[in-house]
């Protein structure tokens, strides 16, 4: 059995969709610009993002202790300044927003996380932000078939 090139291209965007700040959202139009069915584009994209939306969620106090140890150890004070960002936007925002607005300001990965740090269930948080993502990775390629981009 061969793997042809647009197989290639899913496999590519799953796995482009699964990496933090490289969000479903950013990889779905440029599947579509390569000529990749919008629809599984958009799937693929979109499952990779999840993958790691649940791993971030589920693993988020490790990731945050790994994180912050890594910034000492680098002689670094505290916290990053994207994660107090984040965590102010949380205290601003709840669940919801984060849900909402993880996908373009943040990144998914770091909203799941950070939802949970911020006492959020870890079910909870991946469900909402994958919906989100699905939304938004989903109205972009109907705004892109819609105005003639990609296949």
């Amino acid at each position: 059995m061969f793997i042809d090139i647009e197989q290639l291209g899913f496999l590519g965007v799953f796995i482009a969709g699964a990496i933090p700040w490289f969000e479903a959202i950013v990889v779905v139009p440029i599947g579509i610009l390569i000529g990749l069915n919008p629809a599984l584009t958009v799937l693929f994209a979109v499952l990779g993002n999840v993958l790691t939306i649940f791993l971030f969620a589920f693993l988020g106090d490790r990731i945050r202790a790994w994180m912050l140890a890594r910034r000492i150890k680098a002689g670094k004070q505290g916290e990053s300044k994207r994660f107090i960002k984040a965590q102010q936007s949380f205290d601003k925002w709840g669940i919801y927003g984060m849900a909402a607005l993880g996908p373009v300001v943040i990144g998914t990965q770091f909203a799941a996380a950070i939802s949970v740090a911020a006492g959020v269930k870890p079910l909870r948080s991946s469900i909402l932000i994958s919906i989100a993502t699905l939304i938004w990775a989903g109205g972009i390629a109907l705004v892109m078939v819609l105005f003639g981009a990609g296949a």
